[in-house]
């Protein structure tokens, strides 16, 4: 059993990275900005503690799987077909690799894993930093 003291660290740690990433989601006006990634980083977070603590078979590997699945249909509601012109074109892709990335930043803090979730986010945020290149 972990004990309490370290449960609030591994929330509140899942909490400070998802906001660093939603800061920069919403200093650039996105739709999925500060708020959601925090709930996304502590519900990945608290999902992956409550399986591990609330039942003895808990399997890391389908707890893992069923973040990715369900923010996987989360953020395939923010990628929307936008007006581009007459081409057409696709919105909110990055927004949502970012939802993705913040419930691997979540999952990892909750399970202990305070180097990988640190560096996820750093490598992250330095990806969303990146000049947009354009034809």
């Amino acid at each position: 059993m972990i004990p309490w003291h370290e449960v609030v660290l591994r929330l509140l740690l899942a909490v400070g990275l998802a906001a660093v990433l939603g800061t920069e989601r919403e200093l650039r006006g996105k739709a999925a900005g500060l708020r959601t990634h925090i709930l996304i980083g502590v519900g990945s977070a608290g999902f992956t503690l409550a399986s591990f603590m609330g039942f003895t078979q808990a399997d890391a590997a389908r707890v893992a799987s069923g973040v990715v699945a369900g923010v996987g249909f989360l953020g395939a509601g923010v990628i929307f077909r936008g007006d581009r012109g007459s081409s057409g074109g696709i919105s909110g892709l990055t927004t949502a690799a970012s939802i993705w990335v913040t419930a691997c930043v979540g999952t990892a803090a909750a399970v202990g894993l305070v180097v990988l979730a640190i560096a996820v986010t750093v490598v992250a945020l330095v990806a969303l930093e990146l000049p947009k290149l354009r034809d």
